[in-house]
Order: structure tokens, then sequence, then C-alpha cells
């Protein structure tokens, strides 16, 4: 949770140097500013404390300790909006729950997944790439996310965007956590 405190301070700083206008501006904050500062301390708390302990020992456990670190965030992040917002948008409090909350763990689940392929490979041109995309898809996608929700306070049809965004989001996270779900029983079972 306590890696929002220099993810805030990264975004301040990004923020900062934004000197970007029009579309650029916020393809730069979406990107660059949140989904590139956000999802690299989660990673970072995960490669620091979990990467190479003994417990992280199948696929399983990538997904599993990138979501906790996700949902980590995504609590102090959302209860530091919805206190700074509230009685200016009395709504934000499900949106936050109904939205943000879900992405932050999808996108941890997509993180784990592409960390577990790295840790788990044995070609290490392939462990590179893996490794690489545990931060590069996570990014791309809550910059995409914040993409959608930045613009559509300009041009609201965007909003209509977002529902399927996050159902997409959910549909490949799903499907990424029954795979290693699956290699994890049958791991089990033979052990």
């Amino acid at each position: 949770m306590l890696v929002i405190i220099p993810t805030v301070v990264l975004e301040t700083v990004g923020q900062y140097f934004n000197i970007f206008w029009g579309v650029y501006w916020y393809v730069f904050e979406a990107f660059v500013v949140v989904g590139l500062s956000e999802e690299f301390f989660k990673r970072l708390i995960v490669m620091k404390f979990v990467f190479h302990h003994p417990a992280y020992n199948e696929r399983l456990d990538g997904i599993v300790y990138c979501s906790v670190a996700a949902l980590g965030f995504a609590t102090l992040e959302d209860v530091s909006y919805v206190l700074m917002y509230y009685f200016d948008y009395p709504d934000i409090l499900l949106t936050r729950a109904l939205l943000s909350v879900p992405v932050h763990m999808l996108l941890g689940i997509t993180m784990g997944y592409f960390l577990s392929q790295a840790k788990f490979c044995t070609d290490k041109r392939k462990c590179a790439s893996y490794y690489r995309k545990s931060l590069l898809v996570p990014m791309l996608l809550h910059g995409a996310y914040d993409f959608i929700l930045l613009l559509s306070d300009d041009i609201p049809v965007l909003s209509q965007f977002l529902i399927p965004f996050v159902v997409i989001l959910w549909i490949s996270g799903l499907v990424m956590f029954r795979k290693y779900y699956k290699d994890s029983k049958a791991r089990h079972y033979r052990a």
C-alpha cells in the first residue's frame, strides 16, 4: 500500500513535465505519468520482496502476488480519492469500487502472468521479453483505461468504451488465471 507514496511523487513530477497540448497531453498523462509510474512501482514491490523468494515456486504465484500488490495499491489510492472528492462527486465511491479496483487487480493478473513466464522460462531471450512485457503490457492497458477516462470528460461518447474495455480485461484475466490454475492443480496432483 505504501508504494503509493513514491508513485504520487513521480506522478506529480510527471505532470510538471507534461508540456504537450491537446490529445498528446492526454496520451502522456495516461500512459507515462499514470500508467508507467503506477505499474512500475507495483512490479517493483513484487520484484524486491517476492520474485526471488522460495515460496514463488509456481506460475500461479505470480498472479497471486501481483494481484495482491495491485489491490493494496488500489485500496489506498481509492480511499484517498474518495476522501478528497466525495463531496464534489458522491458517485466516486461506486465508480472507483466497480471500475478502478477491479482494473488494478486485472492489471495485476496480467503483470503476474508475464512475470511468471519470465521466471520459469528456460530461454534467456524469451525470459527477457516476458520480463519487459510484465511492465509494458499492464502499463499500456492502464494507459488505455486512463486515456478513455481522461478524454471522456471532453468527449463524453468515449465513456461508452469504458465498460467493454473492462469486460475485455476481465475475460483475458480469467483466461490467464485459468491457465495457471490448471497448471498449478496438475502440478499438485503429480506431487
